[in-house]
């Protein structure tokens, strides 16, 4: 399984997300406490996304290599600041390829996507639920991944102008008719909200006043991380916070 933050509040710089914690991401992808999906590291790439002062549309940063050994990261983690972003570090299912694209965040305009799980009888179990996608869509995935696939049916809701969360818990209710016991934790922001499910997986919240975190394992043993029940969906914005259930079956 792979891991992935959130972040929404004053502009820190990404090295506060990514490299300084005690259990920073980079750290969860060679020393993960949690993969209760399977594997055991997080080395089949990596990618961060922010959104650069005055930008509506993100900064993307990607690499189908390990997090730990992209040199120039810590300069540039250390050097950029921002008040949203979103990154991940990946674990690829087996049979799935190992490519720069294939790595989130997958983006469009302003928005940010990642997954963390698996959608269980790749690609046959949703090879309904992806015909009725546009062709072009379907055609120009970034990689043929399930990650890829559940970004594109997200997408194609929000085009349509399907509020995020209602596309988000949408899209989870389809797969998992479609595939079930599929892990289907989702990341989702335009830089102003942030919504995040946990179906199948672990993912804790930190919350402080004007700030946000979310991340599949806490960077550190602070107090202030909760977990987030399995089975919902959070949505927030820098100062708020629900939490509703899925209603998966």
């Amino acid at each position: 399984m792979c891991r992935h933050l959130a972040y929404l509040g004053p502009p820190t710089p990404l090295a506060s997300l990514l490299l300084d914690p005690p259990h920073a991401l980079v750290r969860q992808a060679w020393a993960p406490r949690d993969m209760r999906g399977g594997g055991t590291i997080n080395a089949d790439g990596f990618g961060v996304a922010w959104y650069p002062p005055g930008h509506a549309e993100p900064v993307r940063y990607r690499s189908a290599a390990p997090m730990w050994s992209d040199a120039a990261l810590p300069a540039l983690a250390s050097a950029t600041v921002a008040g949203a972003v979103l990154a991940a570090v990946r674990s690829a299912t087996v049979g799935m390829p190992v490519t720069e694209t294939a790595a989130a965040p997958f983006t469009e305009g302003p928005w940010l996507f990642s997954h963390n799980g698996v959608v269980r009888g790749w690609p046959e179990s949703v090879a309904k639920t992806a015909g009725r996608l546009p062709v072009q869509d379907l055609i120009t995935l970034d990689a043929p991944t399930d990650s890829a696939l559940l970004w594109a049916l997200i997408r194609d809701r929000l085009r349509a102008g399907a509020p995020a969360p209602e596309a988000i818990v949408d899209v989870v209710a389809e797969v998992d008719l479609a595939a079930p016991g599929s892990r289907l934790n989702l990341l989702l922001t335009d830089g102003r909200q942030l919504v995040a499910t946990t179906a199948g997986h672990a993912l804790s919240v930190r919350a402080t006043p004007g700030a946000l975190l979310v991340s599949s394992e806490p960077l550190d043993d602070g107090p202030e991380w909760q977990p987030v029940p399995d089975g919902h969906v959070l949505v927030a914005t820098p100062s708020t916070l629900t939490l509703t259930p899925l209603g998966r079956s």
